[in-house]
């Protein structure tokens, strides 16, 4: 006899009688209960009611998601167990784990490094240090060091066989540039790779120490050089013999500060200054994505620009453009394009710039520096990839060397940057991207190349940047995985949870 079976009834008490009829099922009580004859509610693991369905995908959705965290962290407890301790000396430029092996190169390779240490000016591990490296042709170290917190430009000098002229940027208490907060002291300098004979040739202390350092200098002539300023937004030229300024062009002649970055904190970002053959300036800023064109008469020449503000299919946030002059096969501009995580090269026809070289492969990630050299190939400094490397004319490496967070590089013999160097289209150099890698994907290859599909290249970048120095870009990528997941995971635990967070003083849990 079924009790829940409203046509019968049972004697229930002394005396006899039917048992009243229990109340009929309505509405939404009636739908509950045929949803719970075909699907039996249980009690989850938490105390509450839930199908079976639902357990069921609540399990997988946890395993799944405790997968995801567990592989993170032994990405970061293996990367961090295998990172080695940086050197005082040629040692300390390498990346964590890499081979101190220098391999034969076609000439002197010199290396400007930065640093990614934020809160303090340096730290002990490679990508938390900044050098100035030089290694002769035979893999050798010719010249080492780490005097500066940052170093930036470097090219040869012609005052001699290994000289170099570089920027680079010192760190001071506010005590030390009598302050209330802390300075940087910009220097211009010279040195002589093999005597290590130094002269500084221009200083200037600017404020704070964050986007008001001194990225690129260039040579005018024997005794004037030019600035690119990112403190004041402008370039401007000095005088080595007095100290003066000669010239200076300001953004704000031709630029809103509604563009670009933050004003004043980091508006244009003006990163990079070439004096070309014709007397003009070619000028990188980064915030506006742009690469312009400057007469020293008459300012800046619209109708020459390479990029637009927000245009990032053509440049994002670029870094060391090279001019490729008509008699090389140019008009051209070589740039390493940053946030893209590639190098390109851009061909002036007629009145527009049309692509016609692009570069990059799996391990790209932030290249700053790229120069074209007399043989056709192609020399890259990347960054977040921490590697310098050589790319031949089929698009092959054929020299590579670990270093640690590595701004610029030169082949000291070939010249200044890409002085001497063709255009892609007169050489025909075929580009690549990372579908163009083949069969020789490992695991973690595919593994990073999903985050960073997925992850915007300015964030991830931004991650790379801020972790500590034995992280590499799988490493990021695996923290990144840790903190999202492991965020996401908690909030649904939260919504899966009979109980509730009351936010009173003092916090309650209650039961939902």
């Amino acid at each position: 006899m079924n009790v829940f079976d409203r046509r019968e009834s049972v004697p229930s008490r002394i005396g006899g009688g039917p048992l009243p009829s229990p109340p009929a099922l309505v509405g939404p009580q009636l739908a509950s209960a045929e949803r719970g004859r075909g699907d039996a509610a249980v009690p989850n693991v938490f105390g509450r009611s839930g199908s079976v369905s639902e357990m069921t995908s609540r399990t997988a959705s946890r395993l799944v998601l405790a997968s995801v965290v567990v592989l993170s962290a032994l990405t970061l407890v293996v990367g961090q167990q295998t990172a080695g301790a940086s050197g005082g000396d040629a040692a300390g430029v390498f990346l964590d784990g890499a081979s101190t092996e220098v391999p034969p190169a076609n000439g002197t390779t010199v290396i400007a490094t930065d640093s990614s240490a934020v809160l303090a000016d340096e730290g002990d591990t490679p990508r938390t240090n900044s050098e100035l490296v030089a290694f002769d042709a035979d893999g050798s170290t010719l010249y080492y060091n780490d005097t500066y917190n940052r170093y930036w430009d470097v090219d040869p000098s012609p005052e001699g066989e290994y000289t170099v002229l570089y920027t680079a940027s010192m760190h001071l208490s506010g005590e030390e540039c009598s302050a209330t907060t802390v300075c940087t002291r910009n220097v211009v300098e010279r040195v002589n790779l093999s005597t290590d004979e130094t002269e500084r040739i221009y200083s200037r202390i600017t404020p704070h120490k964050h986007s008001t350092r001194w990225h690129d200098v260039d040579r005018v002539n024997e005794t004037h050089y030019a600035v690119a300023d990112i403190h004041r937004d402008r370039v401007f030229v000095f005088d080595a013999e007095t100290g003066l300024t000669t010239w200076e062009w300001e953004a704000q002649q031709e630029f809103p500060l509604e563009s670009g970055g933050e004003f004043p904190r980091d508006w244009t970002h003006i990163n990079d200054v070439e004096v070309l053959d014709d007397g003009r300036l070619m000028v990188s800023l980064r915030n506006q994505d742009r690469v312009v064109f400057l007469d020293p008469q008459t300012g800046l020449q619209e109708n020459w620009t390479l990029g637009a503000e927000d245009d990032y299919e053509t440049l994002y946030e670029q870094h060391n453009p090279d001019y490729i002059p008509e008699e090389n096969g140019g008009p051209a501009v070589l740039v390493a394009d940053s946030e893209n995580n590639r190098v390109v090269e851009y061909q002036r026809e007629g009145e527009s710039w049309n692509r016609t070289w692009t570069w990059q492969d799996s391990r790209m990630q932030w290249a700053r520096d790229a120069d074209r050299l007399p043989n056709g190939h192609t020399l890259v400094s990347d960054s977040n990839g921490n590697r310098v490397f050589e790319v031949d004319r089929n698009g092959e490496i054929i020299w590579q060397v670990d270093v640690a967070f590595p701004y610029e590089a030169e082949r000291l013999e070939t010249g200044d940057e890409s002085e001497g160097g063709e255009s892609a289209a007169s050489l025909g150099l075929p580009s690549r991207t990372v579908d163009d890698a083949g069969d020789d994907e490992t695991l973690s290859t595919r593994a990073w190349l999903a985050v960073r599909g997925v992850v915007p290249g300015s964030l991830l970048n931004g991650v790379v940047y801020l972790t500590p120095g034995w992280m590499g870009p799988l490493e990021a990528g695996a923290l990144l995985a840790f903190a999202l997941v492991g965020t996401g995971w908690a909030v649904l635990e939260l919504r899966w949870s009979p109980y509730r967070l009351e936010l009173r003083t003092p916090a309650r849990l209650r039961k939902k």
